[in-house]
């Protein structure tokens, strides 16, 4: 692992309901590409699609991924990477972001979702939560300020490996959760999409009735329905279109195995 750029102790309050980071931007980058090299080493916890073998469906999701970027109110749009993968499990409905933005998505998340204008959505909050570098203050709570130095300092890689085989997982606090919500629909609100796009996947599990309402990983989240009120109600103040942009999901989805 290389040697973060992290060279001076400098613990950085952002606010008393945000906690504390100890990451500079560089850190969120490189620590980022880190994670993203031991998801690739780790098959059995993040089976990837190859791109090489699913280039249609990568260029698809990337697409995307350039019109959210290109709306221009992202932060860090040209500090971060902003690679694209998807992780072939149809059970797992779930997408996540590490630091520095590189951004997966479960292909049950994919095949769950009815729109482009809904994985759009989730596609802006899960690149809020980098921007706005969630993660890392996340991290920064859960581990502590010891342990993410010695990560920082390259001293423990074993941490490392057990930090990227549960980061799909990370339990961002409510807050974190409904800043993304709210940076969704103002990076949707200058792009074709649907500025509520975010809202869909919730309704649908609302429809669905998924064993309780949510998938594990938000379970400790705000409910499915407070998360439609409060994404609409944001729309709604931000004055952006709500109208489906009507493209072709069902070619993506075919594109996947």
């Amino acid at each position: 692992m290389k040697k973060f750029l992290f060279l001076f102790v400098f613990i950085s309050f952002t606010g008393c309901g945000s906690g504390l980071n100890l990451f500079s931007i560089s850190d969120d980058r490189n620590f980022g590409e880190d994670i993203s090299q031991e998801i690739e080493n780790d098959p059995d916890t993040y089976p990837l699609l190859n791109r090489d073998d699913y280039p249609e469906a990568y260029a698809y999701l990337e697409d995307i991924r350039d019109e959210v970027l290109n709306s221009g109110v992202v932060d860090h749009r040209d500090d971060f990477d902003w690679e694209v993968h998807i992780i072939n499990d149809d059970e797992v409905l779930n997408a996540f972001a590490t630091p520095g933005g590189y951004l997966y998505f479960y292909t049950g998340l994919i095949k769950f979702l009815d729109t482009e204008d809904s994985l759009a959505g989730v596609m802006g909050h899960e690149i809020a939560h980098a921007a706005e570098r969630h993660s890392t203050e996340m991290l920064t709570t859960q581990y502590g300020v010891s342990t993410l130095l010695a990560i920082l300092l390259g001293q423990d890689q074993n941490i490392l490996v057990d930090i990227a085989q549960t980061f799909a997982t990370l339990d961002y606090s409510r807050e974190n959760e409904s800043d993304a919500d709210e940076h969704s629909v103002a990076y949707l609100a200058g792009t074709f999409y649907a500025c509520n796009g975010a809202a869909d996947f919730f309704e649908k599990l609302i429809e669905e009735d998924l064993d309780g309402g949510t998938p594990e990983f938000l379970s400790t989240h705000p409910s499915p329905e407070s998360r439609v009120d409060n994404i609409n109600s944001l729309a709604n103040e931000e004055g952006c279109d709500t109208t489906p942009s009507g493209r072709d999901y069902d070619a993506f989805k075919d594109m996947l195995p």
